[in-house]
């Protein structure tokens, strides 16, 4: 495993970005925005971590806006963590390839934990 990251799903994301970064310092970088601005991705580097954000697009749940990253490395890995946690659990975005080139999930494990797995090629 690369990494585990929190990876925070909050409206107005820049926002709380640059608030963030007021009170802890660090670095915002990667911040990618669609055509209307909202904020797909953005990062709070602190040290040797990061910190994900991303503006909500659908409706949050209270304890559902906070994720945990896992950066693995390699397609055996993901395929091997995605297969395990997704037991019991429930997918919200199937194991795929995706638009950034990566193999991507994002699932909720039967512990009620959210993950983001993210195998980048």
């Amino acid at each position: 495993m690369k990494s585990a990251n929190p990876y925070v799903f909050i409206d107005n994301c820049l926002n709380v970005v640059e608030y963030y970064q007021g009170l802890f310092g660090g670095d915002i970088k990667n911040i990618q925005q669609t055509e209307d601005g909202k904020c797909l991705h953005a990062e709070l580097h602190l040290g040797d971590s990061i910190i994900h954000f991303s503006d909500t697009f659908s409706k949050v749940h209270a304890g559902d806006n906070v994720r945990i990253t896992l950066e693995c490395e390699s397609e055996e890995e993901i395929t091997r963590v995605y297969d395990s946690l997704s037991s019991e659990g429930r997918v919200t975005f199937a194991l795929q390839e995706t638009f950034w080139g990566a193999l991507h999930a994002n699932l909720v494990d039967r512990f009620g934990i959210g993950w983001l797995l993210n195998y980048q090629k």
